[in-house]
């Protein structure tokens, strides 16, 4: 069965050359969990730091994986992230299509070229679907692999099914270099045939991916450690087309600690691990996440944690990549996040929390403002914020015993005589403001007396109904309101007295 040589030659003639290109090439499965995340981000820095092109391939050859809707899912996250592409199927590009199945076509007639040079061959025996997906077949020995190549073809040419595997050396070894883990040696006895061309005509990833990364110029190809038993089997391919090898980076695993039983496992969705999108929903920023992702496995060394992605690109060395697991902690990521947050420009946390505060305080009438100033310093992640606001939008009912408080030596008693002073200095305000509210309660701590706290506590929570607010009395009253205010004092009075 011919392959069209001339073909291949316009092929290669389309191949950038003279500069770093780097690709991300995701399966549309879904969401878009950590690992993938850091994959994605590495590539394009590696791209970035080097003056080079970063190239989006979408690889859909598993068809029975595939979800609607999930390509969209990559653009948005990619795009949400900052990592532009240069080259991709909405952007085209010197070597489109950047579609696998748009690219069926390209991949059978080089399996056809190692058939002819003795590196691959027909298999027809009876596979499963899963098995032709993955390319495993277990061990032992394929009786296909003895077939001469006139029997072969004439078994094709009859019209029975058959796989594409790719004949691996019985003897000797394979040795292939990492940025990483450096030189890996396997031996030839340890590599199963694994197919190339499945039954159906398309490719598996082992054999797309190589095929791809050489027509696309690829020159680092980023990917997770887990594929470090499959590297040599795509340095035999390589070998047998006679291609340039790409410089491979492969990533250590992101780990988390299992709360069910304490040990650490690979980071996986299937285990309710959050993906970028649960990450986001949980009020998490972007900036933090990608932040907190760079350094899953990569080091910039020194003290310094918190980079812009610009200052990413300007600095990221594949030399600083850990062969280590990475560990993900959502406390640390937290940190980050809180660190974010009370770095906003104060209007643009305004304008991200507003939706949160909505949720907690409904369509009370407050300045989103005003509350988004008490709550920046004090904010570790956004959804965090409607249970911290939602007295604004309705006096949850609280025991009398709240206004209990050793350290403002607050009792019931005492509280209950502060708000029936307040009030009437409260109604009479001129200007109701923070400046004019602040100075009458200390004004009249200072004629009672005693310390502000002792009048600031029972007004708090006479207005909040809560022990922990984000702000003050001062700030709350002034949000709130005069009228208000005034209400909700009447309530904690009938309430106490």
């Amino acid at each position: 069965m011919p392959y069209d040589i001339e073909w291949m030659r316009e092929m290669e003639s389309r191949i950038p050359h003279g500069e770093v290109r780097t690709r991300f090439a995701p399966s549309p499965t879904g969401y878009m969990h950590v690992g993938n995340l850091r994959t994605a981000l590495y590539t394009w820095l590696i791209a970035r730091s080097m003056g080079g092109k970063f190239i989006l391939r979408i690889e859909d050859t598993d068809q029975g994986r595939l979800v609607e809707g999930a390509v969209d899912v990559i653009y948005k996250t990619l795009e949400q992230c900052g990592l532009d592409h240069d080259e991709g199927p909405d952007v085209g590009g010197p070597v489109a299509p950047y579609v696998q199945t748009e690219r069926r076509g390209f991949y059978k007639e080089y399996a056809e070229l190692l058939i002819d040079r003795g590196a691959a061959y027909r298999c027809f025996c009876e596979k499963t679907e899963s098995q032709e997906d993955s390319g495993d077949f277990g061990r032992g020995p394929d009786p296909c692999r003895s077939l001469t190549r006139e029997e072969a073809d004439r078994r094709a040419a009859a019209g029975e099914p058959y796989v594409i595997r790719q004949r691996m050396p019985e003897e000797g070894s394979t040795t292939f270099h990492d940025a990483v883990y450096g030189d890996i040696t396997v031996k030839n006895s340890e590599l199963e045939d694994q197919i190339l061309i499945k039954s159906d005509g398309l490719p598996t990833y082992n054999f797309a991916n190589v095929i791809d990364d050489h027509l696309m110029g690829i020159t680092h190809v980023v990917r997770g450690a887990e594929y470090l038993s499959s590297a040599p089997k795509y340095n035999l391919l390589y070998r047998a087309f006679g291609w340039e090898v790409p410089t491979y980076v492969h990533c250590s695993s992101v780990m988390v600690t299992d709360s069910a039983t304490g040990n650490a496992r690979k980071m996986s969705k299937r285990h309710g691990d959050p993906s970028y999108e649960d990450l986001v929903a949980e009020g998490y920023l972007t900036p933090a996440i990608v932040n907190y992702v760079a350094l899953l496995g990569w080091s910039p060394g020194g003290e310094r944690e918190i980079y812009s992605l610009r200052e990413l690109a300007e600095i990221f060395d594949i030399s600083g990549v850990s062969k280590s697991p990475a560990v993900f902690d959502i406390n640390k990521l937290t940190y980050f996040n809180a660190e974010y947050i009370r770095a906003l420009p104060p209007e643009k946390f305004a304008k991200l929390s507003e939706p949160y505060i909505r949720k907690g305080a409904g369509e009370a009438k407050i300045d989103i403002a005003a509350v988004a100033a008490l709550l920046q310093p004090r904010t570790e992640k956004l959804s965090d914020i409607p249970e911290k606001v939602d007295f604004f939008g309705a006096l949850p009912e609280y025991p009398p015993e709240l206004f209990i408080h050793k350290k403002s030596k607050t009792d019931i008693p005492g509280s209950l005589a502060t708000l029936q002073k307040l009030r009437p200095i409260l109604e009479g305000l001129e200007v109701w403001d923070n400046e004019h509210i602040l100075a009458a309660l200390e004004g009249h701590a200072a004629a009672e007396g005693v310390k502000n706290a002792k009048v600031m506590w029972p007004l708090r929570i006479a207005l909040a109904g809560k022990a922990v607010t984000p702000g003050g009395a001062v700030e709350i009253a002034c949000i709130l309101g005069r009228a208000e205010s005034l209400r909700r004092i009447d309530i904690a009075i009938t309430k106490i007295s």
